[in-house]
């Protein structure tokens, strides 16, 4: 496995100042019977250290919205589960496979000649005319190079593969192109994110662009500028999981009907989550509660 990223980071303290209900339609979760219940917390819980590595201008990470005991599980690639995903990944980028009997390395040696693909999708396809990410990029390298069947989504297969091409792009900024022939798919992404849906009538933008430092349960609300960590570590899931899994999560939590993995509602929403971000470095495999 990659080597040890430095030591457990100190916790600036997150003092909670008292209970309130969020303003809007997140303080109407209660009255929806959601029983969610809002508490003001300090935007983040991060060291003075950490915040030059996971703060750009206004945008913070996820992971300065983190216990202490989340981020040092980050930052140790040995505690780091996701790193199982990401040497399954170095396994696979050798495998032989497919009728053109090759494998990833047939085509790019190793993985580290890949540094710098994973921060720019999604992006336009020309051949497509489409919005692709880097799942679909990984399965039309297998569809169309090793003539292999596609992994499915969410499978640990792709998960893996995705995980090891963030890797070797860690530390890299995000940086996705929003304008050109990728202009039409950011606006339909953005329209997504601030449309209210679901029984709760809530949007993405009511947690991450209102409510961010405060808590809804026993959730404290981040940025939502998921961009840059995706596949992650979630505790609550006790694996790997992609940014498709959580939109659908989150769609469900309002009681909306989420979209499939990799539909063009979510790959649309994914460059709109991703611009966000835009800056901030690529952190796979990162590490969330």
């Amino acid at each position: 496995m990659g080597g040890v990223a430095g030591g457990r980071r100190a916790a600036g303290g997150s003092a909670v100042k008292g209970l309130l209900g969020i303003a809007g339609a997140v303080g109407m979760l209660a009255l929806a019977g959601g029983g969610w219940m809002a508490i003001n917390a300090n935007d983040a819980q991060a060291c003075e250290e950490c915040k030059g590595k996971y703060q750009v201008g206004d945008k913070k990470s996820g992971y300065l919205y983190s216990t202490p005991e989340t981020q040092a599980m980050q930052d140790d690639d040995f505690q780091n589960q996701g790193m199982l995903w990401v040497e399954r990944g170095r396994a696979l980028f050798t495998q032989v496979e497919g009728e053109a009997g090759k494998s990833c390395a047939s085509c790019h040696e190793k993985p580290e000649k890949l540094r710098g693909a994973y921060p720019v999708y999604p992006k336009y396809d020309e051949k497509t005319k489409q919005l692709i990410n880097i799942e679909q990029r990984i399965n039309r390298c297998r569809t169309e190079q090793m003539k292999a069947k596609p992994w499915k989504w969410e499978s640990d297969e792709l998960l893996s593969m995705t995980a090891l091409v963030g890797f070797v792009s860690r530390g890299m900024p995000v940086n996705v192109k929003v304008d050109g022939p990728a202009k039409p798919f950011f606006e339909k992404g953005k329209a997504f994110y601030f449309q209210r849906r679901g029984q709760l009538d809530m949007a993405c933008k009511n947690c991450h662009i209102d409510n961010p430092g405060k808590m809804i349960r026993a959730d404290l609300l981040s940025e939502g500028r998921a961009g840059g960590n995706f596949p992650v570590y979630r505790l609550k899931w006790q694996k790997l999981g992609s940014l498709h899994r959580r939109f659908r999560g989150c769609n469900k939590q309002v009681r909306a009907k989420p979209y499939k993995a990799g539909s063009p509602e979510y790959v649309n929403l994914e460059l709109y989550v991703k611009w966000r971000s835009n800056g901030l470095p690529v952190e796979v495999p990162g590490v969330r509660r």
